[in-house]
């Protein structure tokens, strides 16, 4: 699902990010991580006590800010979450482990709380020492802020201040790193009773494939909810949009994507405002993601991979994700050369289960081959899709009746320009 105008009637998007929700704040700060005039460290923090969520990388090797994490988040429970970029945290043993436990403790002194209802994510090179008095201080600094936003918010009486959608905004700007895009929203969803608030803010350019990938995701709602509801609304959410995605075929250390709700708007959704509320949680998903495959390192077009026909969900996951993700069909994108045996040659490995003899294939809306084999087409018709910002690759299997969608982008020359100097 998109941003689009059919879905205008299920909710309103407005602005805020995170910090849109009844009682959430959000702040990014330049604590000087890797670079002095960078957004670098974030908060997110909510007034009372909020069920969380959590979904965090399937690599093995898992970075320490995911391990500590995954430890507090147990018990269902989370008010404040810190993150930074510049630095991931990541194989530095006892080190690590420190580092990440210093930074929880330092957000539980600032805001008065238990260091285990603090969740905390990191993002940047793998394997450097954390400068843990840099953070703290960023840390101190980013709550002291935010303290004073909150005063003055109150004090004024305006929830949806400018300066609150600023702060979150700078908290949005605080996670990025090769990014290029700020990417969060927020939407309004009418219920029977009133109204609740869905934000969120995510980070991904590189380093991003299905099970997620260097992808830091936040998601906060002042709607009534269980931590095992939000558990479920998430794992739903993130197999049909985040695993979808892939740049460049890595899977991180430090993927995480944390949802928190704090009943701030007193509002239960149930029936129809519960169906209401699970497809807003898809709707901003999809939409982050999609805003992950946009910005890839280096990329210069957007590819949507339409699969059909297929004989199960996973068999079109599959092909959806094979193709999406394969490095020759990348490259002919970023060449604008519509050659679709390289299509067919990735669903011959993703493991789907087909008939090669009955795959039909389109770019757009222009058909390359039928029964698995090429038809004649229009060359100029193919170089004028190809040479789109957006490109859509239809491929019908005829096994079946699933479908699936997956998302990724060009490999460029900057992709490598990037990634060749990227400790340097």
């Amino acid at each position: 699902m998109s941003l689009n105008k059919e879905t205008k009637h299920i909710w309103e998007w407005i602005p805020g990010g995170v910090g849109a929700p009844q009682g959430f704040w959000a702040n990014g700060v330049r604590a000087g991580v890797k670079y002095a005039n960078k957004y670098d460290l974030a908060v997110i923090y909510s007034d009372v006590p909020a069920q969380a969520a959590g979904v965090f990388t399937r690599n093995l090797v898992k970075a320490h800010p995911v391990l500590l994490s995954q430890k507090h988040i147990r018990n269902g429970l989370a008010q404040a979450i810190v993150i930074n970029s510049g630095n991931a945290n990541a194989c530095l043993g006892e080190t690590g482990d420190q580092a990440a436990l210093a930074m929880t403790q330092k957000a539980a002194d600032c805001f008065n709380l238990s260091s285990e209802n603090i969740l905390v994510a990191s993002t940047g090179v793998i394997g450097v020492e954390m400068p843990l008095p840099t953070i703290l201080q960023g840390i101190e600094k980013a709550i002291a802020e935010l303290n004073g936003q909150k005063r003055e918010v109150e004090q004024e009486a305006k929830p949806g201040s400018e300066i609150k959608i600023q702060a979150a905004h700078n908290a949005a700007r605080a996670i990025m790193t090769t990014d290029l895009t700020i990417k969060e929203n927020a939407l309004e969803i009418k219920c029977q009773g009133g109204t609740i608030r869905l934000g969120a803010m995510a980070k991904g350019s590189g380093m991003i494939h299905p099970n997620m990938g260097t992808m830091l995701g936040f998601m906060t709602t002042d709607a009534q909810l269980t931590a095992s509801q939000l558990q479920s609304l998430l794992l739903s959410a993130v197999e049909d949009s985040f695993n979808m995605v892939t740049i460049d075929g890595d899977t991180s250390t430090n993927d995480t994507v944390l949802f928190l709700a704090n009943g701030s708007s007193g509002i239960k959704p149930l029936g129809e405002d519960f169906l209401k509320f699970q497809e807003a949680v898809r709707a901003m998903c999809f939409w982050l993601a999609q805003e992950i495959a946009r910005d890839g390192e280096g990329a210069t077009k957007f590819l949507e991979v339409q699969v059909t026909g297929a004989k199960t969900r996973e068999d079109a996951r599959k092909a959806a994700k094979s193709v999406c993700g394969a490095s020759l069909v990348k490259t002919a994108l970023f060449g604008e050369d519509a050659n679709w045996g390289r299509i067919i040659a990735a669903l011959g490995y993703s493991g789907a289960d087909f008939d090669p003899k009955a795959v039909s294939i389109w770019l757009g809306d222009l058909l390359v081959a039928r029964d698995g084999q090429g038809v004649g087409f229009s060359v100029r018709r193919a170089t004028e899709i190809l040479a789109a910002k957006d490109i859509i690759i239809k491929i019908d299997l005829q096994k079946g009746a699933e479908t699936a969608k997956a998302w990724g982008c060009d490999l460029s020359y900057d992709y490598v320009k990037i990634n060749g100097s990227y400790t340097t």
